[in-house]
This record gives structure tokens, sequence and C-alpha cells, in this order.
């Protein structure tokens, strides 16, 4: 099966070509590199350089006889997204009718498209599974409910088999160190931290500490990358052999609170933070874990990584060798 990933030098995309080249995928990496690296380009894999945006790059892609696609490729913070929801409509639903249109053009027929526990919104129980409602609170989980939707009535009218794969929380690195390029202006909490052990950043927030938790800091279900990684292939496989849509939550069920990664953190590389304690921030639910039961069910998907500080110790291996 020969695939194309769109997204592919990014953080998540960069493990994906991984865990598919070591699965006997032929892989092309498609990729403006606007957030992605070249250096996650692996030996093995066709890169071809391109936007989203640009029509004609996608049908010529689409042309070398693909036949599967992983669609990684979005802008992702969450508060830019409030602040300019035009780019995000451009990027992520624009760019992404693009790869659609482009696929049925060239008789592509499955796709695994990188989705978010974004499109839930704040949850109305815990854990939240698949048929929670989809009621984003922010743009940018409003972008990947549409694009769902558009998937869906793709799929209805026979053009497309899709996989939507709603991730939880993304954490951690490779465990044997071959993927080394970090990702550019980093927002997420895991990167923060590295960037305030190494003197890169003085000190970071952690906002709210009087959540109804038990140390008052929020709740997350944070899932390897990895492990991520392994559920596209098992997604791939599972359109291919029975021609079938669906969307699932990939998260371990697990909750960790934000003082837990910190402390966590604070083991691994043996030293204190700086940090404090800022107001919460609007939208950030007290608690959000996932019911993966879906995924293990469809799929066959197990999380391997679970031990946090096992996680951290992956990413603080990266910040080591590029310090």
């Amino acid at each position: 099966m020969r695939v194309l990933v769109i997204g592919g030098a990014g953080y998540i995309g960069s493990h994906v070509q991984k865990q598919l080249l070591e699965e006997g995928f032929d892989v092309a990496v498609f990729d403006d590199l606007s957030t992605g690296s070249e250096i996650n380009l692996l030996p093995q894999t066709e890169f071809i350089r391109g936007s989203i945006l640009d029509k004609d790059a996608l049908n010529e892609a689409m042309g070398r006889h693909i036949d599967g696609v992983v669609h990684l490729a979005a802008k992702k913070a969450v508060g830019e997204s409030m602040l300019c929801p035009e780019i995000y409509a451009e990027n992520n639903i624009c760019g992404s009718l693009n790869i659609l249109n482009a696929m049925a053009a060239n008789g592509v027929r499955h796709i695994v498209f990188s989705s978010s526990a974004a499109v839930y919104g704040m949850p109305q129980y815990i854990p939240v599974d698949e048929k929670h409602p989809i009621r984003p609170i922010n743009y940018y989980g409003y972008t990947k409910a549409a694009i769902e939707e558009n998937m869906r009535w793709y799929s209805q009218l026979g053009k497309l088999n899709y996989a939507a794969l709603r991730y939880f929380n993304a954490v951690g690195y490779a465990a044997d160190g071959s993927i080394r390029g970090k990702e550019k202006n980093p927002q997420n909490l895991m990167p923060i931290i590295m960037e305030a052990a190494t003197g890169k950043r003085e000190k970071f927030s952690i906002f709210g500490n009087d959540y109804d938790t038990p140390d008052g800091t929020c709740i997350r279900d944070y899932v390897h990358v990895s492990d991520l990684a392994k559920a596209h292939t098992l997604a791939l496989k599972k359109l291919a052999a029975d021609n079938v849509s669906f969307a699932v939550n990939l998260g371990t069920g697990k909750g960790t609170s934000v003082k837990e990664i910190v402390d966590a953190a604070e083991k691994v590389i043996g030293k204190k933070l700086n940090y404090d304690y800022a107001p919460r921030r609007a939208g950030d639910p007290a608690i959000l874990t996932a019911g993966a039961g879906l995924a293990r069910e469809l799929l066959g998907w197990q999380p391997e990584y679970t031990d946090v500080e096992k996680i951290i110790q992956t990413v603080w291996n990266l910040e080591q060798e590029q310090n």
C-alpha cells in the first residue's frame, strides 16, 4: 500500500512516517515545511514539497499511484484560532477540502484524518467516549468537526472511506531516538517544560490551581506519540480491508494532572523548575480523559507507553542531545 502522509515532516507526522515504513508501507510525504522539519524525512521516504492550499500540487501528488492518505496538516493553536479564525478556515477547512477533492479526482479511496478531542467541547461526562455530543467551544475544534462532517458526506456519496482519529494530549518522542526534529513554536505543556529546563524560558505558568481535582490543577489524558502512530497504521489496514468509515478516540483512559506532569519532569530532569500559578484559561475543563474502548474494539489498538516518567524521558533525551 502506497501512502501519502500530508504533514509528514511534523511532530506527529514524522512518527507516523516511521511506523508506516517499519510495517512495510511505501511512503511519500507531502509537506510545505512551515512547521515540519526536513530532518524528520527518513531516507526511504519520497518527499514532495507542497501546500494543501495548492490544488495543482495536491492533484499531482495524488496521481503518483497513491492508495491511501494520512492527513496531519493543520494549524492547531487553540488561542490563535480564536484570534485569527480566517487563517484556520483557509488552512484547516479549505485545505482539507482540497485534499478530499484531489483524492476524489484521482480515485484515492482511503484517508486517515488527524482529528482532536477538541471536537467535544466541555465534557458532559468523564471519560468522554465517541457518543458524546460534538460541541466544540473554540474555532480550532470547530474546524476539526467541520472536516469530519465533510468526510462523512464524501463517504455517504461513495467517494472515499475515512478514519477520524480524535487525539487527546500527544506527548513524547520515539524511544529509539530516531526522530530528532522538534516542534517549531510549541505551545503545549511538555515542550514548554523542556524550554524551562534548558534555560530557553525563564519560567512557565500553570493555568489554574483551584479546580475540583486532587491537587487543584487540570487533569488530562496524555498519549505517547508512538502509540498514536501505531493507530494510524491499524486504521489504514482497517479501511483497506473492510471499506468502512469510523471515528475513534485515541487516549489511555488515564488522567494525569498538570502538577503531576511537572513533578515527574523534575524527577526525570533532576532539578526544580521555575513556574508559577496563573488564573484559569477560559474553556479549560477540570478533567478530560478518553473513553478509548472503540479503538481497541475496531482496531485492536492498545497504548504501550503509559508510564509518565518514561514518556518524559524520551523528550528529555532529545533535549540533552540538542543542547
